[in-house]
Parts: C-alpha cells; structure tokens; sequence
C-alpha cells in the first residue's frame, strides 16, 4: 500500500529540505561483487542467475526501511511492500518492464519471476505494480561494462540496480553493480551497508 507520510515524522527530515528540491538528487556507487557462490548454486541447480541475483537484492532491501521510503512530486510516500522492476526483451524486439512482487521464499519468488517475464516477453506488455515500492534493476548483458549510470531526471527516484555481463576468471565471478538512490531516501552510509550486506548475502547464501 502507497501512503502519504510527513517528512517531519521520519528520521529523513532533514534530507527531505535538504535534498527534495535539488535539481540532481540522486547519488550513484558502484561496487565490484564476488559473485562466485551464487554462479555456482545457479549452475548446480539449473537458476537464471539474474532471477537469483535479484532476489538477493530484494532480501537484503526488505529489511531496511529507507528502502520503503519514495520521493515524489514534493512528497513523501511509504510503502508496506516491496517489488523488484525487471526489464526484459520481448518476441517483437522491444523491451518490457515487469514489477515481480518480492517474496522471502524464494520458491514462490521464482514462481512469480517466471511466470511475469515469460507473459511479457510472448505479449510484449509491460506490468506495473502502483501500491508496491519498487526496487528498479537492469542487466546489460550483451557486454563487461564498469558502472551504468541511469536518468538524472528526478521522474523515476526509485533505487536502481544495473550491471553488466559477469566476468569469469580462473577462481572466481565477479560483477561490478551500479546502485542509484534518491539522496531524500537514503545517505551514502545507509547504501555504503546496503552494499556491504548484499556481498555477505552473495557469500553464505544456503543452496
């Protein structure tokens, strides 16, 4: 559910002044990940390694309310749900957005993964999930790249996840990740643990 919040009443008053009229409020970092174990649990158990992947974004978001928190049109928004946006390319050549519902069990998570990619790569229509904080992603396969930097526009202020292909060595995966927050929503420290908690998720995953 998408509800109205004052500012005031949350730890992000500050930022809010500070931050909601700027004309460029969003904040990129990018971080290289070992990507090794979930590569392996992928591989061993037959998993899109992006579906994976997201789910382990969406874990690890879940539990962090700044995650739950949107700035929009001068206004605060909390939400009690979150989604994860994957966008994938459709039968017609175009690109479809899908807003997968983020669930703890990953059962029911890959479920709803396959299910709304396939509908929309066969229809070519995009899904949209209004009263669900959605968690953006994008995976540029088709090459390695360093960091992706999305719009600046401030009409999308959600968090952004996007990477390219990963890059395989002798021991090791590893992946460079670029995540885009609205400075209202979070500091650099609360993505700085955002971070640092998606690798430990990466690494002691239970297959």
């Amino acid at each position: 559910m998408k509800q109205e919040i004052n500012p005031k009443d949350t730890n992000r008053a500050q930022a809010f002044e500070l931050w909601m009229k700027s004309p460029v409020p969003m904040v990129t970092l990018t971080k290289t990940f070992d990507v090794t174990h979930i590569y392996k649990i992928c591989k061993r158990k037959n998993l899109k390694f992006n579906m994976l992947l997201c789910w382990c974004m969406g874990r690890v978001a879940s539990r962090k309310e700044e995650f739950y928190l949107l700035p929009e049109n001068g206004k605060l928004y909390k939400f009690d749900r979150l989604a994860i946006n994957v966008i994938v390319n459709n039968k017609e050549g175009g690109i479809s957005l899908c807003d997968v519902p983020y669930s703890d069990d990953f059962e029911q998570f890959k479920a709803d993964y396959l299910s709304i990619t396939q509908a929309a790569i066969d229809t070519c229509e995009s899904t949209s999930d209004e009263e669900a904080m959605i968690l953006g992603t994008s995976a540029v396969t088709g090459t390695e790249l360093d960091c992706i930097v999305n719009q600046y526009s401030g009409i999308y202020n959600n968090p952004f996840l996007a990477w390219g292909r990963y890059r395989k060595g002798w021991f090791s995966v590893k992946l460079p990740i670029s995540f885009q927050f609205h400075h209202v929503q979070m500091d650099g420290g609360h993505a700085a643990s955002f971070l640092e908690e998606l690798q430990n998720t990466f690494n002691t995953l239970k297959p």
